[in-house]
C-alpha cells in the first residue's frame, strides 16, 4: 500500500490511499476461508446408533447390546474371547464374529502386554466379518 500526499490547489497536504492493495488481500482471504473450509458434517450433528425407549416404569431401557472382542493374554499366549469363548488365531475368531448382527458395531477390548500385531488382527478380522462400526478401546 503506498500513501502519499497530495497538494491541492490550496496548499493542503492530503494523505490518499491506494485501495487497490486492500482489495487484493481482502480477496486472497476470502479465497483461502473458501478453500481450507471443512465441509464434512460435525460430530455433534451425526445421529446416534442407540436406541432407547420407555418402559412402562417410565425408565429409559437401551436396545443396544454391545458386541465386544477381548483381547487379552491367556496362558501366557495372546488370545481372542468373546463371552467365554477363547480363540487363538484372526481366522477363527471372523468365523466367530461373522454370523453377529453389524449395525451395532464391535468392540474391541485390548488389554495390557498385548502384541500390537495381535489387537490390529482383530480389528481386521472385524473388517473382514463386515463391520463397519470397529471400536478399539484399551484397557488398563
Amino acid at each position: 500500500m503506498r500513501i502519499r500526499t497530495r497538494q491541492s490547489r490550496r496548499r493542503i497536504d492530503r494523505i490518499t490511499l491506494n485501495l487497490a492493495s486492500m482489495i487484493d488481500v481482502t480477496f486472497l482471504l476470502l479465497i483461502y476461508f473458501m478453500v481450507s473450509t471443512v465441509l464434512a458434517r460435525p460430530e455433534d450433528r451425526l445421529s446416534p446408533s442407540l436406541q432407547t425407549r420407555r418402559d412402562s416404569t417410565t425408565a429409559l431401557i437401551s436396545d443396544f447390546q454391545p458386541q465386544r472382542v477381548e483381547v487379552s493374554i491367556l496362558d501366557g499366549a495372546p488370545a481372542y474371547r468373546i463371552v467365554g469363548r477363547v480363540f487363538r488365531s484372526q481366522a477363527d475368531l471372523r468365523e466367530a464374529i461373522e454370523p453377529l448382527p453389524k449395525d451395532p458395531g464391535l468392540f474391541i477390548d485390548v488389554h495390557d502386554r498385548v502384541p500390537v500385531g495381535f489387537a490390529v488382527a482383530a480389528i481386521q478380522a472385524a473388517r473382514d466379518a463386515g463391520f463397519e462400526q470397529v471400536t478399539y478401546v484399551p484397557v488398563k
